[in-house]
């Protein structure tokens, strides 16, 4: 297999997922139905969900693993996440969905500051994705794709899910943090 390029299918399903966030956001303020409007809404960011898992599975599978790619696929994951988010925080204007949005939000802003410092001083991999980021991922990903489609028989599944993904993105900001509790207690 060729070495990888940076116009490879993952990076393009990567730069894909980033270019939905503005057809996301746009969707969920056009003015059609509202039954049509919360599928379309939830549609692309199932599709951007299904990318995240695809991409990397194809960049591994096809050995067109990049720095590119590295770089690009947690931030666009990131921004999709923060874009739905808030879309949500004012579809579902209530206390508990605006603490989901500000633990994930700040969870995700916080380990990637960790990952960057611990990267400075040479041990990235000591805050390494793990299994639990993972399903954490996942949890946020279904539990944002349903409540986007704004069913009131699925908001309990949707809730139930968002839960879990608050308490698994706290766990694994935990897990984080204590792995890099040595080298943030150092005075120096």
């Amino acid at each position: 297999m060729p070495a990888p390029t940076l116009w490879n299918v993952p990076n393009i399903l990567t730069l894909m997922r980033v270019a939905l966030i503005p057809v996301l956001v746009l969707l969920a303020y056009w003015p059609v139905p509202f039954e049509l409007q919360n599928m379309l809404v939830a549609g692309v960011f199932l599709v951007a969900a299904i990318t995240d898992w695809f991409d990397g599975y194809l960049a591994r599978a096809w050995n067109q693993t990049s720095a590119f790619g590295r770089f690009l696929d947690p931030v666009a994951d990131k921004l999709m996440v923060a874009a739905a988010l808030v879309i949500l925080v004012q579809w579902h204007p209530h206390v508990l969905m605006v603490i989901a949005a500000v633990v994930i939000i700040s969870r995700e802003i916080t380990i990637s500051a960790l990952r960057e410092w611990m990267a400075e001083i040479g041990k990235r991999a000591n805050v390494a994705v793990s299994s639990i980021g993972k399903w954490k991922t996942t949890a946020q990903m279904a539990s944002i794709t349903v409540l986007l489609m704004r069913v009131s028989a699925f908001d309990y599944i949707g809730y139930g899910l968002m839960f879990i993904a608050v308490a698994l993105t706290l766990w694994s900001m935990i897990i984080y943090l204590r792995a890099a509790w040595p080298d943030l207690k150092q005075s120096t």
